[in-house]
């Protein structure tokens, strides 16, 4: 919890690690140690685990109170640790944000409430009752509105900005870039964005972002955060060339539902003992495979080398 009383200071890339579960199913956690400790050796600015990639709805609040545990002892307070914590009702909310709580989390990612699409009023009410209930942790919105059907407007946003000072930064996963820029017009440039979409990464960058929580990092977590290095050292030109030779990987994360490619290839590199995915999740098609297999060889050079696991 070393950077929960400066959340300023999480900048870079916040790498959001899936979640291993063995062949049989159950919760990988050496594999998610091993993840962790390969994180922290490429060179990522941060770890988070229970977001999107981490397949938080497939999980009990048990397993998902046992990778944060695990990420937390990995991480050791070497760098920010920013698990996710919402869940679908606000008791199991708080409870995973209690936990995070406990556990040393530097700031807790809370995605909007999904299935039941609340008015703005609705999700003002949410986090507000999550930041008074937390009044020490730093509170991040996170919006994904392609998990969630909901969007949390600026104005929202800037609402619970006013109302908590631990409302202190969002998580965008939008592909509204125009969204990203009327958050921060009128939360003030020094709340702290990140993007969850991988080709607005960059771009985020140059109207004020923090960095990113980026699923791409889980193949290619050197090449992220050297992206975001080059940038803040003046290097456009050298972080632009990173932007677009990532697309490959890019791509190849969503050829079938994020997180099932991206499992796949870490198995198949060594960093995982199984790329399974549980339901309703199936691994990947054939055709699936293929193209995964095209677009790797498309960036190899980026991708993490197979078999480190420092």
């Amino acid at each position: 919890m070393r950077f929960r009383s400066d959340p300023a200071a999480i900048r870079g890339s916040i790498a959001p690690v899936v979640t291993p579960f063995t062949a049989g199913g159950e919760l990988d956690t050496e594999s998610l140690r091993a993840l962790v400790r390969l994180q922290l050796a490429s060179g990522s600015h941060g770890v988070s685990i229970g977001g999107s990639t981490g397949e938080p709805g497939a999980q009990s609040i048990a397993e998902r109170v046992t990778a944060m545990r695990v990420v937390a002892e990995e991480t050791a307070d070497r760098v920010p640790f920013l698990p996710g914590t919402g869940a679908a009702t606000l008791a199991q909310t708080l409870e995973l944000t209690d936990h995070a709580r406990s556990l040393g989390a530097d700031v807790a990612l809370v995605i909007t409430p999904y299935y039941s699409r609340p008015t703005q009023e609705g999700l003002f009410a949410w986090y507000d009752r999550i930041a008074r209930e937390f009044p020490d942790l730093p509170i991040v919105v996170y919006n994904v509105p392609s998990r969630t059907a909901v969007d949390i407007a600026p104005e929202t946003v800037a609402r619970l900005r006013r109302a908590h000072d631990n409302v202190v930064g969002i998580k965008e996963t939008t592909k509204d870039f125009e969204h990203f820029s009327h958050v921060l017009h009128r939360c003030g440039r020094d709340f702290l964005m990140w993007s969850g979409i991988e080709l607005l990464c960059l771009p985020l960058l140059a109207i004020g972002g923090s960095g990113f929580v980026s699923a791409l990092a889980n193949l290619a977590p050197a090449a992220v955060a050297r992206m975001y290095e080059l940038y803040v050292a003046g290097d456009h030109a050298g972080a632009i060339d990173l932007h677009y030779r990532l697309h490959p990987l890019v791509e190849l994360l969503f050829v079938e539902t994020n997180p099932a490619p991206a499992k796949h290839v870490l198995a198949d590199l060594g960093h995982l003992a199984s790329g399974h995915v549980r339901p309703p999740l199936v691994p990947p098609t054939p055709a699936g495979l293929a193209r995964i297999a095209a677009l790797r060889a498309e960036a190899a050079d980026l991708l993490v080398p197979s078999g480190v696991t420092a």
